[in-house]
Protein backbone atom coordinates (compact mmCIF):
# COMPACT_ATOMS: atom_id res chain seq x y z
CA UNK A 1 0.00 0.00 0.00
CA UNK A 2 1.27 3.75 -0.96
CA UNK A 3 2.12 5.60 2.26
CA UNK A 4 2.56 9.08 0.95
CA UNK A 5 4.81 9.41 2.90
CA UNK A 6 8.33 11.58 1.86
CA UNK A 7 11.66 11.02 3.54
CA UNK A 8 14.02 14.11 2.90
CA UNK A 9 16.58 13.92 5.42
CA UNK A 10 17.59 11.69 8.57
CA UNK A 11 20.31 12.98 11.33
CA UNK A 12 22.50 10.57 13.65
CA UNK A 13 20.58 9.29 15.99
CA UNK A 14 17.37 8.65 14.53
CA UNK A 15 16.06 11.65 13.96
CA UNK A 16 14.14 12.68 10.68
CA UNK A 17 12.41 15.06 8.31
CA UNK A 18 9.15 14.12 5.96
CA UNK A 19 5.76 15.13 4.44
CA UNK A 20 2.98 13.25 4.93
CA UNK A 21 0.47 13.79 2.13
CA UNK A 22 -3.12 12.98 3.11
CA UNK A 23 -6.41 13.37 1.40
CA UNK A 24 -7.34 16.78 3.47
CA UNK A 25 -3.98 18.16 3.15
CA UNK A 26 0.03 17.92 3.93
CA UNK A 27 1.40 17.09 7.27
CA UNK A 28 5.11 18.57 8.13
CA UNK A 29 7.07 15.93 10.49
CA UNK A 30 7.35 15.34 12.88
CA UNK A 31 4.54 16.27 14.20
CA UNK A 32 2.46 16.62 17.08
CA UNK A 33 -1.37 15.88 16.74
CA UNK A 34 -3.67 17.45 19.46
CA UNK A 35 -6.50 15.87 20.39
CA UNK A 36 -9.91 16.07 19.85
CA UNK A 37 -12.19 13.70 21.71
CA UNK A 38 -15.34 14.22 20.69
CA UNK A 39 -15.13 16.34 17.69
CA UNK A 40 -13.64 18.65 19.57
CA UNK A 41 -10.23 19.88 20.45
CA UNK A 42 -11.45 20.73 24.71
CA UNK A 43 -12.23 24.35 25.44
CA UNK A 44 -10.27 25.64 21.83
CA UNK A 45 -12.08 26.58 18.77
CA UNK A 46 -11.42 25.28 14.98
CA UNK A 47 -10.12 29.00 14.09
CA UNK A 48 -7.79 29.37 16.90
CA UNK A 49 -6.57 26.05 16.50
CA UNK A 50 -5.44 26.89 12.87
CA UNK A 51 -3.71 30.00 13.37
CA UNK A 52 -1.62 29.04 16.85
CA UNK A 53 2.38 28.15 17.31
CA UNK A 54 5.05 30.71 16.40
CA UNK A 55 4.52 30.58 12.72
CA UNK A 56 0.42 30.73 13.33
CA UNK A 57 0.92 27.71 10.71
CA UNK A 58 -1.98 26.04 13.61
CA UNK A 59 -2.22 22.48 14.15
CA UNK A 60 -1.82 20.29 10.89
CA UNK A 61 -3.30 17.33 12.24
CA UNK A 62 -5.96 15.94 15.13
CA UNK A 63 -7.10 13.24 16.90
CA UNK A 64 -10.95 12.04 17.05
CA UNK A 65 -12.18 9.22 19.38
CA UNK A 66 -14.22 6.39 17.43
CA UNK A 67 -15.44 4.82 20.94
CA UNK A 68 -16.85 8.69 22.39
CA UNK A 69 -17.74 9.41 18.71
CA UNK A 70 -19.70 5.90 18.45
CA UNK A 71 -21.58 6.48 21.73
CA UNK A 72 -22.58 10.20 21.18
CA UNK A 73 -23.77 11.55 18.73
CA UNK A 74 -23.37 8.41 16.81
CA UNK A 75 -21.08 7.42 13.58
CA UNK A 76 -24.15 7.14 11.65
CA UNK A 77 -25.47 10.63 12.18
CA UNK A 78 -21.89 11.99 11.67
CA UNK A 79 -21.76 9.84 8.29
CA UNK A 80 -25.32 11.48 6.81
CA UNK A 81 -23.70 14.70 7.97
CA UNK A 82 -20.83 14.41 5.93
CA UNK A 83 -18.52 13.18 8.38
CA UNK A 84 -16.29 14.13 11.00
CA UNK A 85 -14.58 16.86 9.00
CA UNK A 86 -17.56 18.77 7.69
CA UNK A 87 -19.83 17.81 11.41
CA UNK A 88 -17.19 19.66 13.10
CA UNK A 89 -15.76 22.23 10.58
CA UNK A 90 -12.45 20.82 9.82
CA UNK A 91 -10.77 21.11 6.96
CA UNK A 92 -6.95 20.05 7.97
CA UNK A 93 -6.09 16.14 8.03
CA UNK A 94 -7.51 13.98 10.79
CA UNK A 95 -6.54 11.08 12.75
CA UNK A 96 -9.18 8.33 14.55
CA UNK A 97 -8.19 5.50 16.99
CA UNK A 98 -10.12 1.97 16.88
CA UNK A 99 -11.44 2.76 20.15
CA UNK A 100 -9.46 -0.45 21.55
CA UNK A 101 -7.38 1.97 24.20
CA UNK A 102 -10.58 3.35 25.47
CA UNK A 103 -12.50 -0.23 25.91
CA UNK A 104 -8.93 -1.23 27.62
CA UNK A 105 -9.68 1.49 30.02
CA UNK A 106 -13.28 -0.30 31.08
CA UNK A 107 -11.27 -2.73 32.84
CA UNK A 108 -14.71 -3.73 34.86
CA UNK A 109 -16.69 -2.58 32.14
CA UNK A 110 -15.91 -5.25 29.40
CA UNK A 111 -15.62 -9.33 28.52
CA UNK A 112 -12.96 -9.96 25.64
CA UNK A 113 -13.24 -12.88 23.23
CA UNK A 114 -11.25 -13.60 20.21
CA UNK A 115 -14.38 -11.89 17.95
CA UNK A 116 -13.96 -8.59 20.13
CA UNK A 117 -15.03 -7.13 22.99
CA UNK A 118 -18.57 -6.59 25.04
CA UNK A 119 -18.45 -3.84 26.84
CA UNK A 120 -20.95 -1.27 28.69
CA UNK A 121 -21.27 2.49 28.02
CA UNK A 122 -19.57 4.33 30.96
CA UNK A 123 -22.40 7.19 29.84
CA UNK A 124 -25.37 5.10 30.51
CA UNK A 125 -24.54 1.37 31.62
CA UNK A 126 -26.06 0.55 27.53
CA UNK A 127 -24.27 -2.89 26.49
CA UNK A 128 -22.54 -2.63 22.66
CA UNK A 129 -19.55 -4.91 20.91
CA UNK A 130 -16.87 -3.62 18.83
CA UNK A 131 -15.35 -6.15 16.40
CA UNK A 132 -12.17 -5.16 14.40
CA UNK A 133 -14.79 -5.20 11.30
CA UNK A 134 -16.99 -2.67 13.23
CA UNK A 135 -14.16 -0.47 14.14
CA UNK A 136 -13.49 -0.27 10.74
CA UNK A 137 -17.04 0.50 9.77
CA UNK A 138 -17.42 3.09 12.63
CA UNK A 139 -13.82 4.52 11.52
CA UNK A 140 -14.90 4.83 7.57
CA UNK A 141 -18.41 6.27 8.39
CA UNK A 142 -16.53 9.28 10.39
CA UNK A 143 -14.13 9.73 7.24
CA UNK A 144 -10.80 10.75 9.24
CA UNK A 145 -7.76 10.60 6.82
CA UNK A 146 -5.94 7.85 9.09
CA UNK A 147 -7.61 5.21 10.51
CA UNK A 148 -6.35 2.66 13.30
CA UNK A 149 -6.36 -0.93 13.46
CA UNK A 150 -8.54 -2.78 16.29
CA UNK A 151 -5.96 -3.75 18.74
CA UNK A 152 -5.79 -4.80 22.35
CA UNK A 153 -3.98 -2.95 25.04
CA UNK A 154 -2.63 -4.98 27.89
CA UNK A 155 -2.44 -3.44 31.28
CA UNK A 156 0.69 -2.64 33.15
CA UNK A 157 2.51 -4.50 34.27
CA UNK A 158 1.58 -7.61 32.62
CA UNK A 159 2.82 -11.42 32.62
CA UNK A 160 4.95 -12.71 29.93
CA UNK A 161 2.45 -15.09 28.96
CA UNK A 162 -0.62 -12.56 29.06
CA UNK A 163 1.04 -9.98 26.46
CA UNK A 164 1.40 -13.15 24.52
CA UNK A 165 -1.85 -14.22 24.43
CA UNK A 166 -3.11 -10.63 23.76
CA UNK A 167 -0.76 -10.27 20.71
CA UNK A 168 -2.43 -13.30 18.98
CA UNK A 169 -5.85 -11.27 19.57
CA UNK A 170 -3.90 -7.86 18.17
CA UNK A 171 -2.80 -9.76 15.37
CA UNK A 172 -5.51 -11.43 14.39
CA UNK A 173 -7.53 -8.08 14.67
CA UNK A 174 -5.41 -6.05 12.73
CA UNK A 175 -6.05 -8.82 9.69
CA UNK A 176 -9.54 -8.35 9.94
CA UNK A 177 -9.09 -4.80 10.01
CA UNK A 178 -7.49 -4.93 6.74
CA UNK A 179 -9.44 -7.17 5.07
CA UNK A 180 -12.52 -5.08 6.42
CA UNK A 181 -11.04 -1.33 5.50
CA UNK A 182 -9.91 -3.26 1.97
CA UNK A 183 -13.37 -4.44 1.04
CA UNK A 184 -15.40 -0.80 2.11
CA UNK A 185 -12.72 1.75 1.95
CA UNK A 186 -14.42 3.21 -1.11
CA UNK A 187 -17.97 3.78 0.79
CA UNK A 188 -16.51 7.25 1.76
CA UNK A 189 -18.03 8.96 -1.09
CA UNK A 190 -16.44 12.22 -0.32
CA UNK A 191 -13.28 11.10 -0.49
CA UNK A 192 -13.77 9.80 -4.21
CA UNK A 193 -13.25 13.68 -5.53
CA UNK A 194 -9.82 14.11 -4.08
CA UNK A 195 -7.21 12.55 -6.35
CA UNK A 196 -8.62 9.20 -5.93
CA UNK A 197 -7.11 9.42 -2.59
CA UNK A 198 -8.60 7.12 0.41
CA UNK A 199 -8.75 6.90 4.04
CA UNK A 200 -5.26 4.78 5.05
CA UNK A 201 -5.26 2.39 7.97
CA UNK A 202 -2.04 2.19 10.15
CA UNK A 203 -1.47 -0.91 12.34
CA UNK A 204 -0.47 -0.93 16.07
CA UNK A 205 2.46 -2.22 17.44
CA UNK A 206 2.20 -4.05 20.91
CA UNK A 207 4.11 -6.51 23.00
CA UNK A 208 3.86 -4.43 26.23
CA UNK A 209 6.97 -4.30 27.65
CA UNK A 210 8.35 -7.32 26.10
CA UNK A 211 11.37 -6.31 23.68
CA UNK A 212 11.09 -9.90 21.94
CA UNK A 213 7.11 -9.74 21.34
CA UNK A 214 7.74 -5.67 20.00
CA UNK A 215 9.74 -7.39 17.58
CA UNK A 216 7.53 -10.03 16.36
CA UNK A 217 4.44 -7.81 16.74
CA UNK A 218 6.41 -5.17 14.34
CA UNK A 219 7.50 -8.00 11.88
CA UNK A 220 3.96 -9.11 11.54
CA UNK A 221 2.44 -6.47 10.92
CA UNK A 222 5.07 -5.16 8.60
CA UNK A 223 4.63 -8.21 6.44
CA UNK A 224 0.99 -6.30 6.00
CA UNK A 225 2.44 -3.64 4.39
CA UNK A 226 0.62 -0.80 5.85
CA UNK A 227 1.07 2.88 4.96
CA UNK A 228 1.62 3.51 8.70
CA UNK A 229 2.87 2.30 12.03
CA UNK A 230 2.36 3.64 15.13
CA UNK A 231 3.62 1.95 18.76
CA UNK A 232 0.80 1.67 21.29
CA UNK A 233 0.30 -0.08 24.13
CA UNK A 234 2.64 2.66 26.54
CA UNK A 235 2.57 5.49 29.19
CA UNK A 236 0.24 3.01 30.92
CA UNK A 237 2.12 3.61 33.78
CA UNK A 238 5.27 1.87 33.45
CA UNK A 239 9.00 4.38 33.71
CA UNK A 240 9.86 6.73 31.66
CA UNK A 241 13.18 4.95 31.19
CA UNK A 242 11.23 1.88 29.88
CA UNK A 243 8.80 3.69 27.69
CA UNK A 244 11.86 5.20 25.35
CA UNK A 245 13.63 1.49 25.54
CA UNK A 246 10.55 0.25 23.96
CA UNK A 247 10.27 2.68 21.13
CA UNK A 248 13.64 2.68 20.38
CA UNK A 249 13.88 -1.14 20.10
CA UNK A 250 10.76 -1.07 18.35
CA UNK A 251 11.73 2.26 15.33
CA UNK A 252 14.76 -0.58 14.52
CA UNK A 253 12.08 -2.83 13.09
CA UNK A 254 9.76 -0.13 11.23
CA UNK A 255 10.14 0.57 7.51
CA UNK A 256 12.34 3.61 6.74
CA UNK A 257 9.79 5.00 4.23
CA UNK A 258 6.64 4.73 6.51
CA UNK A 259 5.24 7.24 8.85
CA UNK A 260 5.92 6.07 12.57
CA UNK A 261 3.42 6.99 15.00
CA UNK A 262 3.52 7.03 18.91
CA UNK A 263 0.03 6.69 20.77
CA UNK A 264 -0.65 9.18 23.97
CA UNK A 265 3.09 10.68 25.00
CA UNK A 266 3.60 13.41 26.49
CA UNK A 267 5.67 15.78 28.04
CA UNK A 268 6.95 18.07 25.34
CA UNK A 269 10.67 17.60 26.42
CA UNK A 270 9.15 13.51 25.83
CA UNK A 271 7.85 14.45 22.36
CA UNK A 272 11.02 15.91 21.64
CA UNK A 273 13.40 13.16 22.67
CA UNK A 274 11.30 10.75 20.42
CA UNK A 275 10.89 13.05 17.74
CA UNK A 276 15.04 13.23 17.72
CA UNK A 277 14.75 8.83 17.86
CA UNK A 278 12.90 8.71 14.31
CA UNK A 279 9.00 9.39 15.34
CA UNK A 280 7.03 10.89 12.94
CA UNK A 281 4.12 11.89 14.68
CA UNK A 282 2.50 11.66 18.46
CA UNK A 283 -0.36 13.05 20.46
CA UNK A 284 -1.25 13.46 23.62
CA UNK A 285 -3.99 14.69 25.60
CA UNK A 286 -2.02 16.12 28.36
CA UNK A 287 -1.47 19.90 26.51
CA UNK A 288 -5.62 20.45 27.28
CA UNK A 289 -5.72 18.71 30.46
CA UNK A 290 -3.13 20.44 31.92
CA UNK A 291 -4.25 23.62 31.03
CA UNK A 292 -7.93 22.67 32.26
CA UNK A 293 -6.27 22.13 35.89
CA UNK A 294 -4.49 25.35 36.14
CA UNK A 295 -0.89 23.75 35.05
CA UNK A 296 1.21 25.35 31.70
CA UNK A 297 4.56 24.76 30.04
CA UNK A 298 7.27 27.32 29.94
CA UNK A 299 11.23 27.23 28.70
CA UNK A 300 12.57 29.93 31.74
CA UNK A 301 16.09 30.10 31.52
CA UNK A 302 16.53 27.79 29.23
CA UNK A 303 14.73 24.91 31.16
CA UNK A 304 11.11 23.32 30.72
CA UNK A 305 9.05 24.52 33.42
CA UNK A 306 5.51 23.70 34.44
CA UNK A 307 3.67 26.35 36.49
CA UNK A 308 1.09 25.94 38.50
CA UNK A 309 -1.27 29.02 38.28
CA UNK A 310 -3.60 28.27 41.39
CA UNK A 311 -0.89 28.96 43.59
CA UNK A 312 -0.82 32.34 45.59
CA UNK A 313 2.69 33.13 44.42
CA UNK A 314 1.49 34.20 40.91
CA UNK A 315 -1.52 36.68 42.36
CA UNK A 316 0.58 40.01 41.44
CA UNK A 317 2.62 38.22 38.99
CA UNK A 318 3.08 40.49 36.03
CA UNK A 319 4.62 38.61 33.69
CA UNK A 320 3.40 36.68 30.55
CA UNK A 321 3.53 32.74 31.71
CA UNK A 322 6.77 33.01 29.56
CA UNK A 323 8.03 35.93 28.67
CA UNK A 324 9.52 34.30 24.92
CA UNK A 325 6.61 32.44 24.05
CA UNK A 326 4.39 34.62 21.02
CA UNK A 327 1.20 32.72 21.65
CA UNK A 328 -1.92 35.01 21.69
CA UNK A 329 -2.41 34.27 25.61
CA UNK A 330 1.51 35.26 26.36
CA UNK A 331 0.97 38.47 23.79
CA UNK A 332 -1.73 39.47 26.28
CA UNK A 333 -2.14 38.18 29.00
CA UNK A 334 -0.35 38.30 32.81
CA UNK A 335 0.08 35.48 35.11
CA UNK A 336 -1.74 37.58 37.76
CA UNK A 337 -5.06 37.59 35.44
CA UNK A 338 -5.22 34.25 34.86
CA UNK A 339 -4.84 32.66 38.29
CA UNK A 340 -7.86 35.21 39.10
CA UNK A 341 -9.99 33.64 35.91
CA UNK A 342 -9.24 30.14 37.57
CA UNK A 343 -9.67 30.90 41.12
CA UNK A 344 -12.59 32.52 39.97
CA UNK A 345 -13.97 29.59 37.64
CA UNK A 346 -13.84 31.39 35.09
CA UNK A 347 -14.36 28.81 31.84
CA UNK A 348 -11.92 31.39 29.82
CA UNK A 349 -9.20 30.08 31.74
CA UNK A 350 -9.38 26.57 30.57
CA UNK A 351 -9.63 28.17 27.18
CA UNK A 352 -6.72 30.47 27.36
CA UNK A 353 -4.45 27.88 29.52
CA UNK A 354 -5.45 25.09 26.84
CA UNK A 355 -4.28 27.06 23.91
CA UNK A 356 -1.05 27.98 25.78
CA UNK A 357 -0.23 24.52 26.39
CA UNK A 358 -1.05 23.85 22.33
CA UNK A 359 1.13 26.57 21.42
CA UNK A 360 4.09 25.53 23.39
CA UNK A 361 4.06 21.81 21.88
CA UNK A 362 3.54 22.95 18.20
CA UNK A 363 6.62 25.30 18.49
CA UNK A 364 8.33 22.44 20.14
CA UNK A 365 7.79 20.61 16.97
CA UNK A 366 8.59 23.18 14.94
CA UNK A 367 11.72 23.92 16.18
CA UNK A 368 13.06 20.33 16.07
CA UNK A 369 11.25 20.57 12.18
CA UNK A 370 13.94 23.10 11.51
CA UNK A 371 17.07 21.26 13.13
CA UNK A 372 16.03 18.27 11.32
CA UNK A 373 15.59 19.62 8.06
CA UNK A 374 18.86 19.60 6.48
CA UNK A 375 19.74 19.88 2.48
CA UNK A 376 17.08 17.82 0.92
CA UNK A 377 13.90 19.47 1.67
CA UNK A 378 12.06 21.75 -0.49
CA UNK A 379 12.19 25.67 0.51
CA UNK A 380 9.02 26.47 0.33
CA UNK A 381 7.68 24.24 3.05
CA UNK A 382 10.34 25.06 5.85
CA UNK A 383 7.23 27.34 7.36
CA UNK A 384 4.79 25.51 5.39
CA UNK A 385 0.98 25.17 7.11
CA UNK A 386 -0.91 21.80 6.11
CA UNK A 387 -2.63 22.84 2.79
CA UNK A 388 -6.28 21.92 3.04
CA UNK A 389 -9.26 20.65 0.39
CA UNK A 390 -12.59 21.91 1.57
CA UNK A 391 -14.89 19.12 2.99
CA UNK A 392 -17.19 18.31 0.50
Amino acid sequence: MGSGFQLFHTVPGGGRRGRLNLPHGTVETPVFMPVGTAATVKAVDQRTLETLGESAAGAQIILANTYHLYLRPGHELIRRLGGVHRFMSWDRPMLTDSGGFQVFSLSQLRTITPEGVEFRSHLDGSKHFFSPEHSMGVQIALGADILMAFDECVEHPASYERTRDSLGLTHAWAERSVRYFAEHKHEVPWFEARDGQTQRLFGIVQGGMYPDLRRESAARLVEMDLPGYAIGGLAVGEPREVTRDMIARTLEWLPQDKPRYVMGVGYPDEIEEYARMGVDMMDCVLPTRSGRHGLVFARLDGELTRLNLKKLEFAEDRRPIDPACTCPVCRRYTRAYLRHLFSSGEPLAASLLSIHNLSFYLDTMERVRRDLAGTGLPQESESSQATSTPAA
